[in-house]
């Protein structure tokens, strides 16, 4: 009953007693490549932490008898090429795993999880005495798995909606237990500006909190101060939490566009004349910042403190829903078109994406842009594309570059989970659990070489409809489980199958605290009612998902 299923799992007879609990040793795996610095370490404390956090330290449940061995060997053998193998072996002995890094010992430990009763995955543990699956045994058996895709990820908008930290927290490890390896951050757009800048203090201080919202273009104002940002400890303590978890934290600074908390702290970055503000309603966008030089020095500055606090390997540009209609009259504007031969605004667009690419690139960090930033040629050779504008957007961007499968259809979680009129009010339309079983993050008639630039896909949870934590429970799960069984797998062939084993599955999520909606419908609490947060239409994905093929060729 794992989920993800693995590629091979074989039970052999007899079961390993863990009421001794484990001793852990730590290894270089023999005749491996060898390790980076301080990965054993590294190993070592997440292997103590997951052991600790299932309630079976070495000799915590009985002290008359030798604790269980857990032997974690870490190393990439020869013959796996893609350096993201494991291997789970359970003997009546004891425990050997195999693993080529903290991403992959994470994966093995998760499989080791849930091979225990749903309870492990408690906050307690299995150190408490009394729960009645509290059975402290496991059955033998060896099971070998790789992932199909090396990019599994879940995107949150932290904007429209501010998170605390302990929520970001909390969602890598529900990423992990599922073996996604990426959380996308949404840190910046109209509405907010999440990042507590030193150099640059009023991005917080002004462009961090709008004094009221309105819940749609036409919503009542609620006249409450909204707001919130991460100080730069705070990303490196999430940046750090994520990768001894196997999850690398992907940050977003989204420009040029979706920018109006940006220019509400520093006015001179936008056009000039105008008034910035703060938007209060989680609708909006199209706004800009100006594409000269000016603003691509603030922002390399503004991405530099930010490398510098998380040391990540990725940095989201943006780069979509960009309002350029008032470039081409800025006189600044237009002395630098002149200067470097540009006719068209959208070729201001892409100069400063790729300036930004081309800085994080200096520093050993790969741009990651959606797929607008590709149609003005904002792209570096090596920026991956985050299509999401269907499959005509992913299809061509595949052509020439790496992409991260996002479609609107079916990966944007913010819509309903289904036609149910007791769903609660979100983006409109549904995206059902089989419409998300049913996605090929490489479709069959692709091109071997589009196929080869999928490095695998992610969620999306946009927070225009999602005020608090417990609703991106109820919008991501259970369909963030399909997902994440597409992306290991490759795909889910076995319905059937695969509902059972998500049915054995919801005990965990239970047990971790996830207020997931119910195969059968919301409970009453997460119903819309009959105020404001009551359904409003059931038939608005088609006329989206065509809108979003319309507009697939548009900068």
């Amino acid at each position: 009953m794992l989920l993800p299923r693995p590629k091979h799992a074989g039970q052999r007879p007899g079961r390993l007693d863990l009421r001794t609990g484990f001793a852990v040793l730590v290894e270089p795996l023999p005749g491996a490549e060898g390790l980076p610095d301080g990965a054993l370490a590294h190993a070592e404390r997440s292997v103590l932490r997951a052991v600790a956090r299932l309630g079976l330290l070495a000799g915590r449940l009985r002290d008359d008898a030798y604790p269980v061995p857990l032997r974690v060997r870490v190393g990439r053998r020869a013959d796996d090429p893609t350096g993201t193998a494991h291997t789970l072996d359970v003997t009546p002995e004891g425990i050997t795993i195999e693993a080529t890094d903290l991403e992959s010992v994470s994966h093995a430990l998760t499989t080791l999880a849930q091979l225990l009763p749903p309870s492990a995955l408690r906050a307690a543990g299995l150190g408490v005495p009394g729960p009645p699956d509290a059975v402290l045994d496991v059955p033998c058996g060896r099971v070998e798995d790789s992932p199909r895709y090396p990019w599994r990820g879940g995107m949150l908008d932290v904007v429209r909606h501010f998170a605390p930290k302990r929520t970001i927290l909390r969602y890598i490890d529900l990423l992990a237990a599922h073996r996604f390896n990426r959380l996308h951050l949404h840190l910046t757009d109209d509405q907010g500006w999440r990042i507590a800048s030193e150099r640059f203090p009023r991005l917080a201080e002004v462009g961090g909190w709008r004094p009221s919202t309105r819940l749609g273009p036409d919503g009542e104002h609620d006249r409450t101060p909204h707001g919130g940002s991460y100080s730069l400890a705070d990303l490196r303590e999430i940046a750090h939490y994520g990768r001894e978890r196997g999850v690398v934290v992907v940050p977003e600074i989204d420009v040029p566009g979706h920018t109006s908390a940006l220019r509400a702290a520093y006015p001179e970055l936008g056009r000039p004349g105008v008034d910035h503000a703060v938007q209060d309603t989680v609708w909006a966008g199209g706004s800009s910042v100006s594409p000269t030089r000016q603003v691509v020095a603030f922002l390399t500055e503004v991405l530099d403190e930010l490398c510098d606090a998380m040391q990540v390997p990725y940095v989201h540009l943006g780069g979509d829903e960009c309002d350029m209609s008032w470039w081409a009259q800025d006189p600044a504007i237009s002395e630098e078109m002149a200067e470097h031969g540009y006719s068209e605004s959208a070729q201001m667009h892409a100069h400063l994406l790729r300036a930004l690419a081309s800085h994080l690139a200096a520093r050993g960090v790969r741009a990651v842009v959606w797929d607008e930033g590709l149609v003005t040629g904002g792209v570096l050779e090596d920026t991956i594309i985050m299509a999401w504008r269907g499959e005509r957007a992913s299809s061509r961007a595949a052509e020439t570059h790496d992409v991260v499968r996002s479609p609107l259809f079916p990966t944007y979680f913010n819509f309903d989970q289904s036609d149910d009129p007791r769903e609660p009010r979100s983006e409109g339309g549904a995206i059902t659990l089989d419409d998300v079983s049913a996605f090929a993050p490489a479709p069959a008639g692709w091109t071997d070489t589009q196929r080869s630039h999928v490095l695998g896909g992610q969620f999306q949870v946009w927070s225009e409809w999602v005020p608090d934590e417990r609703r991106i429970d109820y919008l991501a799960f259970p369909r963030a489980c399909a997902l994440a069984e597409v992306l290991w797998s490759g795909g889910i062939e076995d319905r059937p199958a695969f509902h059972a084993r998500l049915q054995h599955h919801l005990a965990r999520l239970d047990a971790l605290g996830v207020e997931y909606r119910p195969l059968d419908g919301p409970r009453p609490w997460q119903q819309g009612g009959e105020g404001v947060w009551k359904r409003t239409s059931t038939d608005t994905i088609g006329a989206t998902r065509t809108w979003v093929e319309s507009v697939a060729d548009a900068p």
